[in-house]
């Protein structure tokens, strides 16, 4: 059965949802730390970022065999544009990628996607 459980990061609480093969990290929690009542639009804002396009792309180059790197271009050479928009709903539903069970790091240099610890997904 999964659970959450919270960490305590520079006095904010990030949930952590456990589940049975993966854990998350709530980027809402993370959002919240900058502007709570608009976490929607910071992680927009941080979707739409081309640094931020360009690390997912690497990603699922990396860990994705069903990634599609044709879509995903038109997705990269938008990125950065005040007109383009992405959303995690977006980004699912382009079918460019997969949903899968990876969790993220924080560190200094922001947001890093890792595998979990001992695992071969």
């Amino acid at each position: 059965m999964a659970k959450n459980k919270t960490i305590v990061v520079k006095g904010n609480e990030i949930t952590i949802f456990q589940g049975a093969q993966s854990d998350y990290i709530s980027l809402t929690d993370i959002a919240r730390y900058k502007d709570a009542e608009h976490t929607d639009d910071i992680i927009k804002n941080w979707l739409r970022n081309r640094n931020t396009i360009e690390l997912l792309g690497f990603w699922e180059t990396l860990y994705n065999p069903n990634f599609k790197p044709v879509e995903f271009d038109g997705f990269r050479k938008q990125a950065g544009l005040n007109s383009f928009v992405m959303t995690p709903k977006k980004w699912i539903e382009s079918g460019v990628v997969q949903p899968r069970k990876h969790q993220c790091r924080i560190d200094s240099s922001g947001i890093v996607p890792i595998r979990k610890i001992g695992s071969t997904e």
